[in-house]
């Protein structure tokens, strides 16, 4: 296991005690960059998904550091109303008393990241920790050594290494990391190592929040742009090679719908990656050998047809934008989660078909429709249930810090970006202040009990909303 600028090789989470941060000029202070070098930050970060996974520099600052910067922004500008204490409704017993809400850290968290956005998935929820007063413990994926390696070395450069360190490594390191007890695990990535979390977090009762994605299903159905449906399409699926856990997975529509998509999908793929894909520096590769075989074997089993693109370099890790048609729902490219540039079309005769269809599956981390009808749109977002949603567009949706980023069911637990990240890592604890006034209303609860003291008590805690005359009053008849 490699511990970034740590003293020895061993680590435990008694290392670290929380430490609220007093304003948001701290914060500020903790994940701006310091010093002289903002610019050589910036090409430095760009320059790691250019070297793991050949993504297009315009990709790389869109989904990596603007996301990142804008919910930092996003959470600097809005901190001090969220630190603020949040007043409680209170009963006609407890009129007097000072109920609030206070947020508190929750300790030491562990942020494991992802290999597809290796910035964004680790950095990001980092920043909802740290507004949250906590300390944190960065894994980066190992797939991304790159950005794992600058994160390794920046972290400890510009934030407080009392509070914040980088551990890397694999499966292993990361398995010997969850023997420690956490007060909060944050984890992107497959179900499949979710389980392993769990499993692991479950020795301590630590809270998990889960990051899993799943098949996000496109609808199209009604009268639609077609063009700008197709290029809107194109975009979301194919940005970093389909590499996204936001992206459609599959599209659902009618027979005739598909008929007219097609030629629309084609025409924007030759405008946007030209003749020849491969050649197109705006096509990122897929990350990893592994990843590329895998779903080569996807496209070798699949029992739908071919109708755009379908080429493979297995010495690139280039694989051409795909879509395929004629796919049934017990399909292989429908058992699990795509995450590739291959889009499966399957045929539905209606849009209560559609929804059926969605609903026989696991609740995706999120949900498109694309369709002029309003009615169409309501009728999809009230009948199924998604992480997210969108209309007439695709992936969006999450990158505004105001929105809460995360699934639902299978497709993950807990949520965040912006206001929703702070509050994933804070602990809200009820509070509630008392003096020592209007004894003679407590004089209700204490022994000896009698029917006449359970009713005025009853009454005196129930939800209503009471003026202080009725304080008065209730006194004015305890015996």
């Amino acid at each position: 296991m490699y511990l970034c600028h740590l003293p020895t090789n061993t680590w435990s989470s008694s290392s670290f005690t929380a430490c609220r941060l007093p304003s948001p000029s701290h914060l500020n202070s903790q994940l701006v960059s310091k010093g002289s070098e903002p610019s050589t930050c910036f090409l430095l970060l760009i320059h790691c998904p250019l070297v793991d996974a050949h993504q297009p520099k315009f990709e790389a600052v869109l989904s990596e550091v603007d996301i990142l910067l804008n919910d930092l922004t996003f959470t600097i500008s809005n901190l001090s109303s969220w630190m603020q204490p949040e007043s409680a409704s209170t009963n006609l017993a407890t009129k007097l008393d000072d109920c609030f809400i206070r947020r508190e850290p929750l300790g030491v968290v562990l942020i494991i990241g992802s290999w597809n956005y290796p910035l964004q998935l680790l950095l990001l929820p980092m920043v909802g920790a740290i507004a949250a007063g906590n300390c944190v413990i960065l894994k980066p994926s190992e797939v991304s050594a790159t950005t794992g390696s600058l994160v390794a070395e920046l972290v400890p450069k510009y934030l407080s290494q009392e509070c914040y360190a980088v551990i890397r490594g694999g499966a292993e390191e990361t398995q010997e990391l969850l023997k420690n007890r956490f007060d909060h695990i944050f984890f992107t990535g497959s179900k499949g190592v979710a389980r392993s979390i769990l499993q692991a977090a479950s020795l301590h009762f630590t809270p998990v929040t889960l990051e899993l994605g799943g098949k996000s299903p496109c609808v199209v159905y009604g009268p639609v742009n077609m063009t700008a449906a197709a290029r809107r399409l194109v975009w979301a699926k194919f940005f970093n090679a389909g590499q996204s856990c936001v992206a459609p997975d599959y599209i659902l529509c009618t027979s005739s719908t598909r008929d007219l998509l097609l030629p629309a999908l084609k025409e924007a793929l030759w405008e946007f990656y030209g003749e020849d894909p491969r050649t197109c520096p705006d096509l990122c590769r897929i990350v990893s050998p592994q990843h590329w075989t895998r779903l080569r074997a996807l496209l070798e089993k699949t029992r739908g047809r071919i109708v755009i693109g379908g080429e493979s370099d297995q010495e690139d890790k280039y694989m051409a934008p795909t879509v395929v048609v004629d796919v049934s729902e017990d399909d292989a490219l429908m058992a699990e989660e795509i995450l590739g540039p291959i889009l499966p079309i399957l045929s539905v005769e209606s849009v209560e078909e559609a929804i059926a269809l969605i609903n026989r599956g696991q609740k995706p981390l999120a949900l498109y429709v694309f369709s002029e009808e309003s009615s169409v749109v309501k009728t999809v977002l009230e009948k199924t249930s998604s992480g997210g949603f969108c209309s007439n567009d695709g992936i969006v949706h999450m990158t505004l810090p105001s929105l809460p980023f995360g699934g639902v069911g299978a497709s993950g637990w807990g949520s965040y970006h912006g206001r929703w990240g702070f509050e994933t890592f804070s602990h809200r604890r009820a509070c509630m202040l008392r003096g020592w006034a209007l004894e003679r209303f407590n004089t209700l609860r204490y022994p000896p009990y009698s029917d006449g003291k359970l009713g005025w008590l009853r009454w005196t805690t129930s939800a209503h909303s009471f003026l202080l005359v009725d304080v008065l009053f209730v006194l004015g008849n305890i015996s």
